[in-house]
């Protein structure tokens, strides 16, 4: 069984269950019970810090999206919306333990191909990337945080 660790974030009171050997923490989005892993547990902050230290609208927000590149089938962690329904950031959430490396970013930068968003996040709970997108220019620039809802 997991046992949660503080993160790099906000704490944030959460809904666990144990059931039999096993934790499960409730989905405030889904409204459903999901077994606590590592990257769940650190997916589920990022979403509460969206929501609550950042202001982004629930109804915006979309959590284990999939997605196929090429004949791959994937998942994005979080994909947050504008107001006109575009995607606007993109999430990779690892666990505590993995460590946010190139491979981790190649990933986002994939899955991205797909959605353009103007912001891709890279967190592990711990260290967060945030960076802001320039197609035009084909670059990025790394932010020292993620902008608070404009919209």
């Amino acid at each position: 069984m997991f046992a949660p660790i503080p993160l790099n974030l906000p704490p944030y009171p959460f809904k666990l269950t144990k059931i039999g050997d096993e934790l499960f923490v409730l989905d405030a989005l889904r409204k459903k019970k999901l077994l606590l892993t590592p990257e769940e547990w650190v997916r589920q902050h990022f979403v509460q810090f969206l929501i609550l230290d950042k202001k982004y609208p629930k109804s915006l927000i979309k959590l284990e999206g999939g997605l196929k590149i090429n004949t791959l089938k994937n998942r994005t962690d979080i994909l947050v919306f504008d107001k006109q329904g575009l995607p606007f950031i993109l999430v990779e959430c690892k666990a505590t333990s993995i460590k946010i490396n190139q491979k981790v970013f190649d990933q986002a930068a994939r899955y991205n191909t797909f959605y353009n968003v103007q912001y891709l996040v890279v967190t592990n709970g711990l260290v967060h990337y945030y960076c802001e997108m320039d197609y035009q220019k084909k670059s990025y620039t790394f932010l020292n945080e993620l902008p608070i809802c404009s919209f």
